[in-house]
């Protein structure tokens, strides 16, 4: 093993952190704001929308999220009316098409904890609430929401993690994010260990600084 290629390999794996982090913060931002809708269907009193979500939460926490990415990016091309709609132009982008295929899997596993952090609110707080006459809002942002938020931190942070990890398979659709220039490196020097060993590397740092972060914001929320 050549421990002086660790030094090298190292700085420019960095060059896709960038990718990897605007791809987290996309997918993230998607899958938060679908799964709070998810889970507000789940919720609500209408069947036929409650099996529509349950179907599509069992969609995509039942199938690889390789094989998502590849159904979206190679699949739907196969059809042409989606080849002459207005979205081509972004479906037919890979960096788009990984960060919709990551949004949309990380919203059924979003959906999921909020429905278990819905689910363990105490319900006595909110028959007082109502007792006091709040409005829908005030009930929601005073009562559920600083709750569901203590409750979900510790799961959704693993969610985080997983999705940081998920975006590696970008690398199979050619983006060259920090998987994608470990493997280009390891091709062209003929070093997958060195290579692959940095990539880790890079990940785990990038884990440990999420933790650190996400952990504060739980002790925050405890306070």
């Amino acid at each position: 093993m050549e421990w002086h290629l660790f030094a090298d390999y190292i700085p420019q794996l960095l060059m896709g952190v960038p990718i990897t982090l605007g791809l987290l913060a996309g997918a993230l931002t998607l899958g938060l704001l679908l799964g709070a809708g998810i889970c507000y269907v789940r919720a609500a009193r209408v069947p036929l929308l409650r099996q529509i979500a349950v179907l599509y939460v069992s969609l995509f926490r039942g199938t690889p999220l390789l094989v998502q990415l590849f159904a979206i990016y190679f699949g739907l091309g196969q059809f042409e009316v989606i080849r002459e709609s207005f979205a081509w132009p972004l479906l037919r982008e890979a960096w788009f098409c990984a960060f919709l295929t990551l949004g949309l899997n990380s919203a059924a596993f979003t959906s999921e904890i909020m429905r278990g952090g819905l689910l363990g609110l105490e319900k006595g707080q909110l028959e007082a609430a109502k007792a006091f006459g709040f409005s829908g809002w005030k009930k929601l942002r005073f009562v559920i929401l600083p709750q569901l938020l203590r409750i979900s931190i510790p799961a959704y942070s693993n969610e985080i993690i997983l999705v940081l990890k998920g975006t590696s398979l970008a690398s199979t659709i050619s983006l060259l994010e920090i998987t994608g220039l470990a493997k280009r490196l390891s091709s062209k020097n003929f070093t997958p260990f060195e290579a692959f060993i940095s990539a880790g590397i890079v990940y785990l740092v990038i884990v440990y600084a999420l933790t650190l972060l996400m952990q504060h914001m739980e002790r925050r929320l405890q306070n």
